[in-house]
């Protein structure tokens, strides 16, 4: 399945401008975290987990329960679980025991209130002090800087190339930075399913720069009649059809989270459907660009690249043999 025939666009002649766009969002992201911060939720700050159950023949659904919480006050997180009866999980930012007590005695009364015919239950309470949750965020930062060296090294060892491998972590990088600085700026909560969101997002954008990327080392393998420029436009034409196709099938999901999921999962589905806007944008528009940039200014002749990657292969060639 093709979405465009033969297509021909110059995106090395015009590299400029998506480069310019995502050094404008980087920038934007960067000084909102700076200024604002982010409204990180009680897995990061510390605070109080409510479970509250209601009998199994009750019909109560998170949208009742949380409008019954707001009608007291309590704008609180909530989560519906899976079961055999209804039941849900609240969070707030109540950070030790009587302030966490305080908090499930109004919600508990809230709800009897809001459901006079059914007595709720509290399962149990938990209290996230605030130094475990100063200590996974810091353990959140090093799962994300660990993943993107992670990536860093296999790429460089993929293709044996180090450039190629930090054009595609600089494009990784602008996208979940791109995400982070959204939600900085509107004020989202950041938890860890957005830390979960964002850590999908690197996968899919590094996947689709692979591609790009594996197009491109075939393309210089194998055709000495053109130059650089020409071989990476036509590389990133070529698969042009995959990468769109790919991304449309996850956005089909995710905006149908994003619209009919509910409010749990709603920031979770806009991470994605924004992250992979802008893995697809910077796969084909700023990857291979910047790869492109680097050659042209620093990198010396095609024909000195090519010889590389020839004494490369035969390197491996010989290594089988033996």
């Amino acid at each position: 399945m093709e979405l465009f025939k033969q297509p021909n666009i110059d995106f090395i002649g015009h590299r400029w401008i998506p480069i310019g766009c995502s050094v404008a969002v980087l920038t934007l992201s960067l000084a909102s975290m700076a200024v604002k911060g982010f409204n990180y939720s009680i897995e990061f700050t510390g605070g109080t987990l409510l479970q509250i159950s209601f009998p199994a023949d009750s019909k109560v659904q998170v949208d009742g329960v949380r409008k019954a919480l707001e009608a007291e006050g309590l704008k609180t997180e909530i989560q519906s679980v899976e079961g055999g009866r209804p039941t849900f999980i609240l969070r707030e930012q109540a950070i030790d025991d009587a302030a966490a007590t305080a908090y499930a005695n109004t919600a508990l009364a809230a709800l009897r209130k809001a459901y006079p015919t059914v007595e709720p239950t509290l399962d149990h309470k938990d209290v996230i002090g605030a130094v475990v949750g100063k200590d996974l965020r810091r353990r959140t930062i090093w799962a994300i800087v660990l993943s993107l060296l992670g990536i860093l090294v296999y790429v460089a060892y993929r293709f044996e190339n180090p450039i190629w491998s930090l054009g595609g972590v600089i494009a990784l990088f602008h996208d979940v930075i791109g995400v982070a600085g959204l939600f900085s700026f509107l004020g989202l909560q950041m938890d860890l399913l957005i830390v979960t969101a964002l850590l999908t997002i690197a996968g899919y954008s590094i996947s689709d720069t692979i591609v790009v990327f594996d197009r491109m080392r075939e393309k210089l393998r194998t055709d000495r009649t053109h130059d650089l420029r020409t071989l990476i436009d036509s590389s990133i034409n070529e698969t042009l059809s995959r990468t769109v196709i790919t991304v449309l099938t996850v956005q089909i999901v995710s905006m149908t989270i994003l619209f009919f999921g509910g409010p749990v999962l709603h920031n979770f589905a806009l991470a994605m459907v924004v992250g992979n806007l802008l893995g697809t944008y910077s796969s084909i528009a700023v990857a291979a660009p910047l790869v492109y940039e680097y050659q042209v200014r620093f990198g010396g002749k095609r024909s000195s690249y090519v010889a590389a990657e020839t004494s490369a292969i035969k390197v491996k060639e010989g290594r089988r043999r033996r």
